[in-house]
C-alpha cells in the first residue's frame, strides 16, 4: 500500500531533477523507491529483474524529467507511472523469461495500444484525447474512476486497490473491466 502523500513537493523535485540537481532525484529515491520496488516486482515478478527496472526508471526520470508537465497530472503520478511503463517494457521485452499473469498481461495490451496511438498521432490531437478521457472519466461512478485511476496512474494492482477501497476483489476486477469498456466506447 502507497503510502499518504504529505507535504514533499514531487512537481518541484521533478523541476530541479530537470535543471540537472541530483539531490532531487537522491530525495524522490528515498521517500519513494521501496513503494516503486513493489510496482515494479508485481509486474516483473522476481526481485532481480524489479531492481534493474528501478534502476531504469530512475535513470528515465533523470533524463526525462523536463518532460513533467504539471498540467496533466501530479508529479508522483508521473514517477510512478515511469515506473509502471519502464517494467511493462522489461516484460514485453523479455516475454519468453517472465511469467506473466492476467492482469499483468491485460496491462501490457492496454499499454501497448496507447503507445501505437501515440506514436502515429500529433501533439494537437493527442491533447485533444486527453480532455475527451477526462470527460469520460469524469462520466464514470466514482467507485469504477477510483479504480482505474489506482490501477494506471499509480500501479496498483487489484488486490491492493480491493484492501485500498475496502472492496471485495471480484468487485474491483469487474468495475475495472467494465469502465476501461466504457472508457474505450467513450473515446471513439
Amino acid at each position: 500500500m502507497l503510502p499518504a502523500p504529505d507535504d514533499f513537493d514531487y512537481d518541484a523535485a521533478l523541476a530541479a531533477c530537470a535543471q540537472g540537481q541530483p539531490q532531487a532525484l537522491a530525495q524522490i529515491y528515498r521517500r519513494e523507491s521501496r513503494y516503486l520496488l513493489g510496482v515494479a516486482l508485481r509486474i516483473v515478478r522476481q526481485r532481480p529483474h524489479a531492481e534493474d527496472v528501478l534502476h531504469d526508471a530512475f535513470v528515465a526520470i533523470w533524463q526525462r524529467a523536463g518532460t513533467f508537465d504539471a498540467a496533466r497530472g501530479a508529479g508522483r503520478g508521473w514517477i510512478y507511472s515511469v515506473v509502471r511503463n519502464t517494467a511493462l517494457n522489461w516484460v514485453r521485452n523479455h516475454a519468453r523469461d517472465a511469467p506473466v499473469d492476467e492482469e499483468t498481461g491485460a496491462a501490457l495490451e492496454d499499454e501497448m495500444a496507447l503507445q501505437h496511438q501515440a506514436s502515429t498521432r500529433d501533439a494537437a490531437e493527442t491533447r485533444a484525447d486527453l480532455g475527451r478521457l477526462d470527460g469520460c472519466l469524469a462520466q464514470l461512478e466514482p467507485g469504477r474512476r477510483e479504480c482505474i485511476v489506482l490501477a494506471y496512474v499509480d500501479g496498483c494492482s487489484h488486490g491492493e486497490i480491493a484492501e485500498r477501497t475496502k472492496t471485495p476483489l471480484g468487485t474491483v476486477k469487474a468495475w475495472i473491466q467494465r469502465g476501461m469498456r466504457t472508457l474505450r466506447e467513450c473515446m471513439t
